[in-house]
């Protein structure tokens, strides 16, 4: 891969106090501009992987080294919108400009850029009861955006969604990740979400949480709903697949033991 590391997770554990392994000596590159899947099961460390790289969770032991930028943009995407009831639209998608100590004039044009950008202009003045739920992650979508982030983390964003929904905002994501170029990461527990959105997927297995195969996705973008129906995607759905039930069938002796200090680099990967 030719492009910059964005990040750089090397040899990272992470065991819990009751002794639960989240994760055991795992490795990941994620280059600048790529958009990666993390699939596996539910405790596989996903969502572990995530909070790490956004500094919301602390590693038991290994390092997280950042590329050629200090200074990068992080935005968040959770698996529940999470909005706010009492607020608005425009007001949901302003609250990171708000709480940088932004006034709501300065934060104004950002602001109608996000809701934009994820098609939502005219319901600047609604209430997320009011709203779908499509609609709602859309708004938790602009909140992300609204920061100009350069690295966007989605846990399961669409995950709660249905499939008509799920699939439309599949799409547009695609659309806007070919506009903006951020570097995604994207959990998910669907084969075929992360096989139709990704150049890369990353296969993680439970007990303990460790990649278990990394697939270059080498289908051109943009890509369109009749990718979906392509031999090639079929078959990269079945090798994933595989990978999947092959890990299933493998377990580890694992206990918590032998933590190295666990640190944050500021450096090229």
């Amino acid at each position: 891969m030719n492009t910059p590391a964005a990040f750089t997770l090397s040899d990272v554990s992470k065991v819990y106090s009751n002794g639960t392994v989240a994760l055991h000596n795992l490795d990941l590159t994620v280059h600048e501009g790529q958009f990666v899947s993390l699939l596996g099961p539910s405790g596989c460390g996903k969502s572990t992987v995530l909070r790490m790289v956004a500094g919301l969770g602390k590693m038991s032991s290994g390092n997280l080294y950042w590329g050629s930028s200090s200074q990068r943009k992080l935005a968040y995407v959770f698996q529940e919108a999470a909005l706010m009831p009492w607020a608005t639209v425009e007001d949901n998608v302003a609250l990171p400009l708000k709480l940088a100590g932004l006034s709501k004039s300065a934060a104004r044009e950002a602001v109608q850029e996000a809701i934009a950008l994820v098609a939502l202009q005219g319901f600047e003045k609604a209430y997320p009861r009011e709203l779908s739920g499509g609609m709602r992650m859309r708004v938790s979508i602009a909140r992300a955006l609204v920061t100009k982030p350069e690295i966007l983390l989605m846990d399961e964003p669409f995950g709660a969604l249905d499939e008509m929904t799920r699939s439309k905002l599949n799409s547009d994501l695609l659309n806007l990740w070919g506009q903006k170029q951020w570097t995604v990461v994207f959990v998910t527990h669907n084969i075929y979400e992360a096989v139709y959105l990704s150049n890369r997927v990353v296969v993680m297995a439970a007990r303990p949480g460790r990649v278990v195969a990394d697939v270059a996705i080498a289908a051109p973008y943009p890509r369109t709903e009749e990718f979906r129906t392509t031999p090639l995607f079929n078959d990269y759905c079945r090798d994933i697949s595989n990978s999947l039930s092959r890990a299933a069938g493998q377990t580890a002796a694992l206990h918590p033991s032998d933590s190295v200090s666990a640190s944050v680099v500021n450096q090229p990967a």
